[in-house]
């Protein structure tokens, strides 16, 4: 601070209310004007007289004023946002402020200070957020200038240069880490679905732009899909490109896009895309068959109606067909059973079919049987519950059917008795059965389960594939098998509908037989071994699922550029580990353990900062000008930047030139202390007053 000594102007300081002292001032006239009139000789003292009367009265005084001078204050703003740290821009930047902040110190009228503008997220560069944020703590009458060290991409610019608020109280000036205006080529999504339907292509849309260059010329889009082999399609830039992507599978798929460089384009970041796409079915057909009459029927029939995605097609078989009670045939049933139309010409339409206590008595033929077998093998699915019939001469397991069963009955294997169904320890780890409620512990010998007890099972000679549940006595009861591309499971027990009924606390039935079917479906999130990759927020979420109880190995995790890195996973239930790793670099992130490969869409963190990633003047150079500031490009050089002059100018001149900016003189004040001189004391008043009056008597006396 400085201190000056300020001397006011003239100030009024009336001893008598002015109305008194205008009234006063009004009698003096009145008794002048008769002597002005008759020419009175004294008149101009009678006047003088009166002047010096109402001038006293009126307390004239000079006013003295210390004040203490105010350094100004500069606000210095570095863009920190994702944009900056490309190439050189970061050390540019620091660089510049460096310099900014050393040639500040020079000037002892101005102070600078200094706040950055941190990564937005998805709201891209709040750079005058961040200004706005700053000038609620700097007095308007101190602000000197704003710098703002930037690339030029903010995404809060206002609309119009007169719009810019506080930016206007003062000159900005813009420093660009770049040594002009730059090019750049960016692939743009314009639309992708973020779900598919098995079976159907799905269509994205995008697009390719040259910013800074020109439209259609022609490049190269490169098209990879779950690691797969490559495609690349030609697209015109400046185009919408239409991409066709069939979904092939349930599940995520992880399609990467990617489009050539441009020569001389500032980075290669935002020239490719991920999109992930969630194949679902449009309709699950089901085709139940059952056998004879039982208690539940009902409810196979009721969890698979009680799904909308289901389309369900059941038959249940009343009579066998050698049975001959000369009953009319129009009271027989209501349709024929279409065999051949169900078993041979319309069996690849079902997605799942399912044999409830189904027998071969002669009503389908053997190679229709050969057919539900292929159909299995071919990468369909096949539930079966069985009982009683499931043992014997007419047994399923005896007919062509058996190549895609998943186990063979003992000869007089069917067990009477109430047992409590148990989850083995390999069910523990299978996400069929695992933490079903109510389940057993089988990592805790002699755990029983808390759901209710069946009472009828079959005894098989012989199982194949998984055994994820069984009877107390470890005997298997339900098995799941793969058969060739497809899948098959097989109940042991036509009892499960005794937990639908709640007998003895009933048990978790729909929630069993859900699991069941899906993992017959192939979903997903029902394989017991497993690979899964999933990225979201800036991170990398790795789970593998896994029926061996050995520990899981180490996964190695490559990232978008090619990087490899070895990722140790950490168990955290039977059959599960994971593992969470930063996964800022967008792109597709693969993970294999050798035997399997995952594959992960990293989105960017900041999308609009990554949408346009040129150094540019073309946004902030009309506010600047608005203010009266400037905008200046400091990389003359790759390594060191060019920083302009810094000076002092005065208020409302112009604040930039070529090589240097300005930062205007506010000279804001802080006022220490105020003296007051009476310009007529009383002491010099009075005398006068008397004197003009005995003059104005003499005069007027002669």
């Amino acid at each position: 601070m400085r201190t000056e000594q300020v001397f006011a102007a003239l100030r009024i300081d009336p001893l008598l209310p002015e109305w008194l002292l205008f009234a006063l001032g009004a009698l003096c006239l009145l008794a002048l004007i008769p002597a002005v009139w008759r020419r009175a000789r004294g008149w101009p003292w009678r006047a003088a007289c009166f002047l010096a009367l109402i001038a006293w009265l009126a307390g004239p005084r000079l006013v003295q004023e210390t004040w203490e001078t105010l350094p100004d204050i500069g606000l210095l703003v570095v863009d920190q946002s994702a944009s900056m740290q490309i190439g050189n821009r970061a050390k540019l930047a620091e660089q510049a402020k460096d310099d900014v902040l050393a040639q500040a110190a020079r000037l002892p009228d101005l102070e600078m200070q200094t706040v950055t503008v941190p990564e937005g997220g998805n709201a891209g560069t709040r750079l005058f957020t961040a200004i706005e944020r700053a000038l609620a703590a700097i007095p308007r009458g101190r602000l000197a200038g704003i710098i703002a060290i930037t690339d030029g991409q903010a995404h809060d610019i206002p609309a119009a240069p007169r719009d810019g608020g506080p930016v206007n109280e003062a000159p900005l000036h813009v420093l660009l880490p770049a040594k002009g205006e730059e090019t750049d080529r960016r692939l743009r999504v314009i639309e992708a679905p973020a779900w598919g339907i098995v079976g159907k292509p799905v269509t994205l849309r995008v697009a390719v732009d040259d910013l800074g260059g020109r439209d259609g010329a022609s490049a190269r889009l490169t098209i990879r899909r779950d690691g797969e082999a490559s495609r690349t399609e030609p697209v015109v830039i400046g185009r919408e490109h239409r991409i066709e992507i069939p979904i092939t599978r349930a599940g995520p798929s992880v399609v990467e896009l990617a489009v050539d460089p441009l020569p001389g384009e500032v980075s290669p970041i935002n020239n490719r895309a991920v999109v992930a796409i969630n194949g679902v079915r449009d309709r699950l057909r089901v085709l139940l068959v059952s056998g004879e009459p039982h208690s539940g029927e009902r409810t196979w029939r009721r969890l698979l109606k009680a799904d909308p995605a289901v389309d369900l097609v059941h038959f249940t078989i009343l009579r066998p067909p050698e049975k001959d009670d000369m009953t009319p045939l129009n009271e027989l049933a209501l349709i024929a059973f279409p065999v051949r139309e169900l078993f041979q010409v319309k069996l690849g339409e079902f997605d799942l079919i399912i044999l409830d206590r189904f027998q071969n008595r002669g009503l389908l033929p053997l190679p229709y049987m050969r057919n539900i077998a292929d159909h299995v093998a071919n990468g369909g699915a096949l539930l079966m519950s069985v009982g009683p019939e499931f043992v014997g001469s007419t047994s399923l397991a005896a007919t062509p059917l058996a190549a895609a069963i998943p186990g063979r009955p003992m000869s007089r294997g069917v067990v009477e008795g109430g047992f409590r169904p148990q989850v083995t320890p390999l069910g523990a780890r299978h996400p069929v059965t695992e933490g079903l409620r109510g389940a057993n512990d089988p990592a805790k010998p002699g755990s029983e389960a808390a759901w209710g007890p069946w009472y009828r099972r079959v005894a098989p000679a012989e199982t194949s594939g998984q055994v994820v549940m069984s009877a107390e006595d470890g005997t298997p009861l339900l098995a799941l098998d793969r058969i060739g591309q497809g899948r098959a499971a097989l109940l042991l027990s036509d009892q499960i509908w005794l937990w639908s009924r709640g007998h003895q606390g009933g048990g978790p039935q729909a929630e069993l037989l859900r699991r069941v079917a899906h993992w017959l479906m192939q979903e997903p999130e029902l394989e017991e071994n497993a690979l899964v990759a999933h990225a979201e927020g800036g991170q990398l979420r790795i789970e593998r699922r896994s029926t061996d109880e050995a520990a899981p190995p180490p996964v190695r995790v490559t990232d978008p550029d090619g990087k490899e890195e070895s990722v140790t996973l950490a168990p955290t239930a039977p059959g599960r580990a994971t593992a969470t790793r930063p996964a800022t670099t967008p792109g597709v992130w693969q993970v294999s353990d050798g035997a399997r490969t995952a594959y992960a869409a990293a989105g960017a963190a900041n999308p609009p900062e990554l949408a346009d990633l040129r150094a540019t003047a073309t946004k902030l150079q009309p506010l600047a000008r608005a203010s009266q500031g400037g905008v200046h490009w400091l990389a003359e050089s790759p390594d060191r930047a060019s920083v302009p002059q810094l000076r002092r100018v005065e208020a409302g001149r112009d604040s930039s030139g070529g090589s240097w900016i300005g930062m205007q003189r506010r000279r804001d004040h802080v006022v220490t202390g105020i003296t007051a001189v009476p310009l007529l004391p009383s002491w010099a008043a009075l005398p006068l007053i008397l004197g003009l009056a005995v003059l104005a008597w003499r005069r007027e006396g002669r």
